[in-house]
């Protein structure tokens, strides 16, 4: 199938490079996806919907405690998910951009058929 993909005149260097690529492509996205696997991490996302939070409306909001919210905060930053900027003492998070809220909206919609 991989050969099909590509023309005769193509090495199966090249061939070996461009699949190794993809291959590491889709592990990225594999681990992407490992992030969306814990619901508090799902929780947080969610709850930023509604725009911008501090660490303290977060664990309001979700009833937690603030050492679980910011570990869970460091790992969706870590992925891009979300981004914080410093407003005075504290840090404001939000997500990251649109795509998120798509993939979780996505992700509702799909379970809720």
């Amino acid at each position: 199938m991989v050969q099909a993909l590509y023309s005769r005149n193509d090495t199966r260097t090249e061939e070996k490079r461009i699949v190794s690529g993809e291959f590491a492509e889709l592990a990225e996205l594999a681990e992407l996806f490992k992030v969306f696997g814990d619901s508090t991490r799902i929780r947080i996302l969610y709850a930023l919907f509604s725009g911008e939070k501090n660490v303290t409306e977060l664990c309001n909001d979700l009833t937690m405690n603030q050492s679980a919210v910011s570990h869970q905060l460091k790992i969706l930053r870590t992925a891009k998910l979300v981004h914080g900027r410093r407003e005075g003492k504290s840090i404001v998070y939000d997500l990251a951009d649109e795509h998120v809220k798509t993939i979780i909206a996505t992700g509702i919609e799909h379970i809720e058929e």
